[in-house]
């Protein structure tokens, strides 16, 4: 874990140097955390990835066509945490058309049985079918205005052209090196052949990944779910003890997804309900509000954000049906659950209220892992945010020989029981924020279980404080654990010892530090309602970057 840190703290001066290499024709862009355009803006986890999206916003592009731009490259330049063998959930807003969601999670196959599979951590017998690339075509076909092929032109000229390695994907990669051994796929697309990890710096080249890229930039979905490659992957997995059937590819769809909506603060708020845990975010906002919180006292501030995304928690596994989706929502079930805090008289309830045991799972709670989000806004107003994964940090560990790409990990346990034929519900939670019924604000995180209270603390700064995009997600962040209450420090301003010894007197169990990433990492948009102008920003924690369209 020392070393794990060392290097983190090392990687943004390491992609300085990388960022301009010479005669480096597929170079790592200039890192850039905050822009601002009235052209278009995209934030997204990885520079190559909002680099593609801004050449097709320049293009003529709308923000699908972008998102799904740098979707697909996220696929090549970052395979650690997002691929098109893994699943998304994407949020859209059309200025004619309102909010629309899509849900493209993966799905266990037909024939799959949990009991097999209990406490399986990775391997073939945690893939199921993949949503990626039916969620991306789809989100084109219906939202977007460019030819499949055109947005996914820089995605497949990574992968076969090449691209630098930055320290971020390079350490995340090396940090599961001895599990990628035991699978000779991915040993030959991962490892050096002397078994070691690839280094920051090197040019990675996947040209099999660029053939199935390119096959599904030509032929549609279709290839990936009826042809070639499903046939290719269903004979590895299948081979190899895995559930996978061409029926259940070809069965496959991408769901139309419920949009669940809420307040805060007179601020409109809509997410998506399951398989996403945007309902769980509203509710965790609209308990929020409810408490009494003095806004002068920061410690104060954070037993609330603490108590409100803990009370929303007990409602994560009860979430099953619509009727569910409208109370969880609803401001009566958030005062209903604000009361039951104790805080509302002043009283530590110390867990009381809560199922220890059942509230956030060991095995969602890595620190480097899970998952990648992006959000685009383009000059006509028109809103993407996108969050993909594949689970923990590289998914199942399994690729299959000549396909090149990651499989997401999904049953085994690691998401909970997974009955066949159905998606299993995960914290990401792409989220949008109104005023006066117009977009202000669009997030997302990744992070697993750290999603939606990174959300939580990032929306409040911006609406309790005022804070500018920059200044919220700079902010420290606050995260409960399941018996206490975790401070992000961030550049020795928060949290400090005084802070570790108030929370602890009032009975509170403390976990106070820095790692980057850990409080979840967040890429947004915001409006300017001065200038009209979008601001874009990447978290600090991340290589990712931010940038405008039209630029010099």
């Amino acid at each position: 874990m020392k070393n794990l840190l060392i290097l983190t703290m090392l990687f943004f001066a390491s992609c300085a140097n990388l960022a301009h290499q010479p005669g480096d024709i597929y170079q790592t862009p200039p890192i850039k955390k905050i822009v601002r355009s009235s052209n278009g803006v995209v934030s997204a986890a990885h520079p190559l990835a909002t680099n593609a999206a801004i050449k097709i916003l320049e293009a003529g592009g709308n923000a699908m066509d972008a998102a799904v731009a740098a979707a697909f490259t996220l696929s090549v330049v970052e395979p650690s945490m997002s691929g098109i063998g893994g699943r998304a959930q994407i949020i859209i807003y059309t200025p004619t058309g309102g909010v629309h969601g899509i849900d493209a999670t993966t799905q266990a196959p037909a024939f799959y049985e949990f009991d097999d599979t209990a406490g399986v951590e990775y391997g073939y017998q945690t893939i199921a079918v993949p949503g990626v690339v039916k969620g991306l075509t789809d989100g084109l076909s219906k939202f977007g205005s460019l030819p499949l092929a055109k947005v996914m032109h820089p995605a497949i000229n990574y992968a076969q052209n090449g691209f630098t390695l930055l320290p971020g994907e390079a350490l995340r990669q090396e940090s599961v090196n001895e599990v990628l051994k035991e699978f000779s796929g991915t040993w030959q697309y991962y490892l050096n052949k002397d078994s070691t990890a690839k280094k920051a710096g090197n040019r990675i080249i996947q040209s099999d990944l660029a053939k199935v890229l390119k096959a599904i930039s030509e032929e549609g979905p279709d290839v990936f779910y009826r042809g070639w490659i499903a046939q290719a992957m269903v004979r590895d997995v299948r081979q190899n003890g895995g559930f996978l059937t061409l029926e259940s590819l070809e069965n496959y769809r991408a769901e139309k997804s419920h949009i669940v909506a809420g307040s805060y603060r007179g601020y409109g708020i809509k997410a998506l309900w399951l398989p996403a845990y945007g309902a769980i975010t509203i509710e965790a906002l609209q308990i929020l509000e409810q408490l009494p919180v003095n806004l002068n006292e920061k410690r104060e501030w954070a037993r609330a954000i603490y108590h409100a995304v803990q009370a929303a928690y007990l409602d994560k596994k009860e979430q099953k049906n619509l009727d569910d989706a409208a109370r969880f929502t609803s401001t009566s079930w958030a005062k209903k659950r604000a009361l039951e805090t104790l805080l509302m008289n002043g009283t530590v309830i110390d867990g009381s209220t809560t199922d220890k045991k059942d509230s956030i799972p060991e095995n969602q709670k890595d620190l480097d892992g899970h998952t990648s989000h992006l959000t685009v806004v383009d000059k006509n107003g028109m809103i993407v945010s996108l969050t993909q994964t594949i689970g923990p940090t590289m998914g199942s560990k399994v690729v299959t020989p000549g396909l090149g790409f990651l499989y997401a990990q999904t049953m085994g346990g690691y998401l909970g029981e997974v009955e066949p034929n159905l998606r299993v519900p995960s914290h990401i939670s792409p989220v949008i924020i109104f005023k006066n019924d117009q977009p202000l604000l669009a997030l997302g995180a990744a992070g697993g279980s750290r999603i939606p209270s990174s959300i939580v603390n990032v929306i409040s700064n911006i609406i309790d404080y005022k804070m500018p995009l920059s200044e919220a997600l700079y902010a420290p962040r606050v995260h409960p654990l399941e018996e206490g209450i975790n401070l992000e420090v961030v550049d020795g301003t928060r949290w400090n010892e005084d802070d570790s010894t108030y929370f602890s007197q009032l009975g509170y169990t403390v976990e106070m530090g820095r790692l980057p990433g850990k409080f979840g990492r967040i890429h947004a948009v915001m409006l300017d309602t001065l200038t009209g102008e979008w601001i874009g920003c990447a978290d600090p924690d991340w290589e990712g970057t931010a940038e405008s369209a039209g630029r010099k």
